[in-house]
């Protein structure tokens, strides 16, 4: 047992190295032999937990968007809070890890731009990693509906609303190297504003 927790440990370590290296050089530019550096390993030993470059992109990428959907299930799960502060905190949070990993987003960018010239589907992996984000919108949203804090919207169209403000967010960090992003939180508070029922 103590075999596979330190192999796991390990892995865990080598995929936040290798994170590091993809947001300090580019997604092309990174080379297998340059995370085994960072990491203090040889390439061999590095071959043992990943196959190549990309699985080790892609699996830094899902460490990543773990840490953040348990974030996010934390917020859910408060029975403490109303289903209006529930959205505003996630939102609040998502906001908050965008523009924490702005350089992040840029590696990313390019790696699914890499992918549509070689005729892979971006879109269809970009929707398997926030398809539990959107579905934590929605069990928010509901929640709210049910006890009466939201008006009785269209919950796929308002997730929508939601979450294409956040991939404004991310184009705007990433692509458009804005520096923050305060207007976007503004205008997230306002749409949830759109949502609640009259006082």
């Amino acid at each position: 047992m103590a075999i596979v927790v330190e192999h796991d440990k390990r892995k865990h370590e080598i995929l936040e190295k290798a994170l590091e290296v993809f947001i300090e050089e580019g997604y092309e530019d990174v080379t297998f032999q340059k995370i085994a550096e960072r990491c203090g390993i040889t390439r061999t030993t590095l071959y043992i937990y990943f196959k190549n470059k990309r699985e080790i992109f892609l699996w830094s990428i899902k460490q990543l968007t773990y840490g953040i959907e348990q974030e996010l299930n934390e917020i859910v799960a408060n029975e403490n809070q109303t289903s209006e502060e529930c959205l505003r905190a996630m939102l609040s949070t998502i906001v908050d890890v965008c523009e924490e990993n702005k350089s992040l987003f840029s590696v990313l960018l390019t790696y699914l731009l890499s992918l549509q010239k070689s005729g892979d589907e971006p879109g269809k992996r970009v929707r398997r990693r926030v398809v539990r984000l959107q579905h934590m919108l929605s069990t928010v949203m509901i929640r709210g509906i049910k006890e009466g804090e939201f008006k009785k919207v269209n919950v796929k169209s308002a997730n929508e609303m939601f979450y294409g403000l956040i991939q404004s967010a991310i184009f705007r960090l990433s692509v458009l190297d804005e520096k923050t992003i305060d207007d976007i939180r503004d205008t997230l508070n306002q749409a949830v504003d759109g949502i609640l029922t009259e006082k």
